[in-house]
């Protein structure tokens, strides 16, 4: 791991600045009206990603090339992805607060190139913030040659954070948890980012994604982090088990940030089941190095594995286990503090 953290953050060596024109050149013809945004807004988002998305770093490697081949048939490809603050908020910028600043130019283009590098045919996002942020990069996919038409957005109590659904294969229908609320200490909660869940039909099969962020393990006043954070896996398990309950052969995909360890309590309640098929088990994804670390939590200096994809007990036969990984494209760090992961479906 050391040689891999060493890697990733010494600088770059300076890449042709032609070979990035190709690229950028088709990202610049987006166009960025986006239904559910004001005139106002549409407009602004608009002369940002023309600028955001012209600035070639000749330090960012060019190379684009994306697995090729029928989209309707073969494997499904999916990758989620905590893109960290893909919003706007109140940002450090040159040793001071700036407020309700986007996220930066570089760290855009950085998560843009990352997917476009592995083609994949849904994106499960954490960390969106309104309708017009996942519609921005959905438009830029496109641009770009990544068509993934199909979109869905939802939330939880927290206003600022949220989770986006891109898929290139229709939606066929969405819902919502039956119960988003919990009671801790005497005190109310409700789930802090939600729950997604979305149906979507490929290659003569339907796939349910259950998408979640579960709560951080920053303090908040009033109650505790380790406990809230269980009290939304429980949330969670009650949701997956009224879908597996009548239908314990469904294609369910659980998925996302669930901020805490694979041996953690929180872990233990989300995949454990008393029925053997209501249990859902993480597919244990690697890197090209052998690790398996998605997070870096730079405060600390701490490398772990947060994120995880999980798949339904009747779905992990089709799991394509040596395609399937932990994405550690040299522009992670620049892109996000999560590294994407990837999994496959035969």
């Amino acid at each position: 791991m050391r040689a891999l953290r060493n890697r990733v953050h010494q600088k770059l060596a300076p890449k042709s600045l032609g070979a990035l024109c190709c690229i950028f050149f088709a990202l610049i013809l987006s166009s960025c009206d986006r239904s559910g945004a004001d005139s106002h807004d549409a407009s602004r988002k608009s002369a940002a990603s023309k600028h955001w998305l012209t600035q070639a770093d000749a330090n960012e490697p060019a190379e684009t090339t994306r697995p090729s081949g029928n989209p309707n048939a073969g494997n499904l490809r999916f990758i989620a992805y905590n893109v960290e603050n893909w919003l706007t908020m109140d940002r450090i910028i040159d040793r001071r607060e700036v407020a309700n600043q986007p996220k930066p130019d570089s760290e855009k283009s950085a998560v843009l190139r990352i997917l476009l590098k592995n083609n994949p045919d849904v994106i499960g996002l954490c960390e969106i913030g309104t309708k017009a942020d996942l519609a921005e990069i959905q438009q830029a996919l496109k641009s770009a040659g990544l068509d993934l038409p199909h979109s869905h957005y939802t939330g939880g109590s927290d206003t600022v954070r949220h989770l986006g659904l891109l898929s290139r294969f229709p939606i066929t229908s969405t819902s919502s948890p039956a119960q988003t609320q919990y009671t801790l200490e005497g005190r109310s909660f409700a789930i802090n980012r939600g729950i997604l869940d979305a149906t979507i039909k490929a290659r003569g099969k339907e796939y349910r994604f259950v998408g979640v962020h579960l709560k951080s393990k920053r303090s908040v006043d009033g109650g505790d982090q380790a406990k809230m954070r269980l009290q939304e896996a429980h949330l969670l398990r009650r949701h997956i088990d009224k879908i597996l309950g009548p239908n314990p052969d469904a294609n369910l995909i659980v998925y996302g940030d669930f901020n805490d360890t694979y041996r953690s309590n929180t872990l233990r309640a989300v995949t454990g089941s008393a029925a053997k098929n209501l249990r859902i088990t993480p597919i244990y994804l690697k890197d090209s190095e052998g690790e398996a670390w998605t997070h870096h939590w730079s405060g600390e200096d701490v490398y772990s594995r947060i994120d995880f994809i999980m798949t339904s007990a009747a779905l992990r036969r089709d799991v394509d286990f040596k395609e399937s990984r932990i994405i550690d494209d040299r522009l992670w760090s620049k892109a996000s503090d999560h590294r994407p992961m990837l999994a496959v479906f035969r």
